[in-house]
């Protein structure tokens, strides 16, 4: 294959490159014009998609998998795939779908119900015997399921234990893309290393820490690709993928740096493409030990970052200033009225006198790199300098992405007082849901790493995603903005506005409001 005689572009020193952006184009192809190359954040974790949580490796499975139903192009709205209807029953807690015919995974087996059956039964079922192939993160995603049902060949039913508002939603999301249950028994705990799903595109290889090639699916059920292959290429630092995509190394950029962004517009020969979407970018907040124990230590934290210059300045202006737990992507979810604290150090300074904490030190986790983590090193660097102007000492303390993700979404008691996080969502319902319940801490599989705890939170949440009225879901939705903002449990920093960069060459690439990358239509056109 072409693929295993393909080295990567020789290395330029970054500094050389930048320095020479703003009078060169790219360098003539090094890679054939059926052939489509990307510059990722980082090595994925793995290629299955009910064992991963982050953007950077749902950007490759979009490209092997479908599920039930996808986000239609440009939205969030849901549409069919590999189910081509499905009906609802009065009560919101039966749903049917019906499939789509003569579909096949890449190994040859068909898809049908029992499939769909096997891969929920999979994740919810810790009774399943392929249950223990690795952790099922977002399994949250699918909760109020209580059983599947298969009808006939073409017919699957979920039963839910309540009504489920976010459920199109997140079948559209990565978790519920659909494996090959004859991949799964044959590889088992290893299938994230052989993935086999009914994508646009086939696995080929997986070399560490350098490529993920797909190969072209001939059989699609939509329709064939045009490119014959795409190699995912995992550059964590955004200085290399940036001198690779000057060099003719890379024909597609994503998560651009903000002070490339300029340079890149002014070189000629590419396109950038920017789209505002449910991003957060923000702080969590130990809540369980530490000084912020003391919801006003948080709020202190909250008035001492300058988050207008971290938008402006750090990230020059590829992100907006964060006011609410819910970004204001979901327009219907979001309340306009909560306003972003202000930056004021002396309020800062007043809060932490009146709970005796002045001159505290903070431990501070902070990821090298990572999916829409938004120059994480640089707005640590200067997250530490705001705090020491009202007398806080911070350590920061840096980490590997997967590494970085395995100590924080393990909770912060015992490592640290905040760490940096960032989340992409399809619903406004899934980042509250996932990581400030209760029920949601660490210990019991969520996302709660800060331990916030407040049972009208809590109780409202509940109730908004078992509502099937859309406007009484946006109200509880405001509710529990207003409270979190009052008790601070993270520091809200920014939206990021997302963005890729492509050379000339690249035809049909669309950013998607997902921030996901589907491929299945792009082409490469010829010197």
């Amino acid at each position: 294959m072409w693929w295993k005689r393909w080295r990567p572009a020789a290395m330029v020193k970054a500094l050389v490159i930048l320095a020479a952006v703003t009078a060169a184009a790219p360098v003539a192809a090094q890679v054939p014009d059926d052939v489509l190359v990307v510059g990722q954040i980082a090595e994925p974790k793995s290629l299955d998609p009910h064992a991963v949580t982050a953007t950077n490796d749902f950007r490759i499975l979009m490209n092997l998998y479908d599920g039930l139903v996808r986000f239609k192009p440009g939205t969030l709205e849901v549409e069919p795939a590999l189910a081509t209807s499905w009906d609802v029953a009065e009560d919101g807690k039966t749903y049917t779908f019906h499939l789509r015919d003569r579909v096949k995974f890449h190994d040859d087996t068909p898809f049908d119900a029992s499939a769909v059956k096997y891969n929920f039964d999979r994740m919810l079922d810790d009774k399943h015997p392929r249950h223990d192939t690795g952790p099922f993160p977002l399994s949250f995603f699918f909760s109020a399921v209580e059983r599947t049902e298969v009808v006939d060949a073409q017919t699957v039913r979920f039963h839910l234990k309540e009504p489920y508002a976010p459920l199109l939603s997140n079948l559209a999301y990565p978790t519920g893309l659909m494996v090959s249950p004859t991949a799964i028994e044959a590889h088992g705990k290893d299938f994230g290393r052989h993935p086999t799903g009914t994508g646009a595109f086939k696995f080929a290889e997986w070399q560490s820490n350098t490529k993920v090639v797909l190969e072209r699916n001939a059989e699609y059920w939509n329709g064939a690709p045009k490119l014959q292959a795409v190699i995912f290429r995992p550059l964590t630092d955004a200085n290399t993928r940036l001198t690779e995509l000057l060099a003719g190394g890379l024909d597609l950029m994503v998560e651009v740096p903000p002070d490339a962004v300029d340079l890149l517009q002014k070189a000629g020969g590419f396109t950038l493409y920017e789209q505002a979407g449910p991003h957060l970018w923000f702080l969590i907040l130990n809540t369980r030990e530490g000084p912020f124990k003391d919801p006003r230590v948080r709020q202190a934290i909250n008035y001492a970052i300058d988050k207008r210059a971290l938008v402006d300045q750090v990230l020059q202006g590829t992100a907006t200033v964060a006011d609410s737990i819910v970004p204001a992507a979901f327009e219907w979810a979001h309340d306009e009225t909560i306003e972003p604290y202000p930056h004021n150090p002396e309020r800062a300074r007043q809060l932490l006198r009146e709970a005796g904490a002045e001159n505290v030190e903070l431990n501070f986790l902070v990821a090298e790199g990572g999916s829409g983590m938004l120059a994480p090193i640089p707005m640590a660097t200067a997250i530490q300098a705001d705090l020491a102007k009202i007398g806080i000492k911070v350590n920061i303390q840096t980490y590997e992405w997967n590494t970085y993700l395995g100590l924080v979404n393990q909770g912060l008691a015992g490592k640290a007082d905040m760490a940096e996080m960032a989340w992409m969502t399809n619903d406004p319902d899934t980042l509250p849901f996932l990581t400030l319940r209760t029920e949601a801490l660490p210990e019991n599989g969520g996302f709660n790493s800060g331990y916030y705890s407040n049972p009208e939170v809590d109780r409202l949440l509940l109730a908004a995603r078992q509502s099937t009225s859309r406007d009484e879901r946006a109200e509880l939705y405001k509710r529990v903005q207003r409270i979190v903002r009052e008790d601070a449990p993270w520091a809200v920093v920014a939206n990021w506005k997302q963005n890729a960069v492509t050379t000339e060459r690249v035809k049909g690439f669309e950013l998607q409001p997902s921030f996901l990358l589907n491929l299945a239509a792009v082409t490469k056109a010829g010197e």
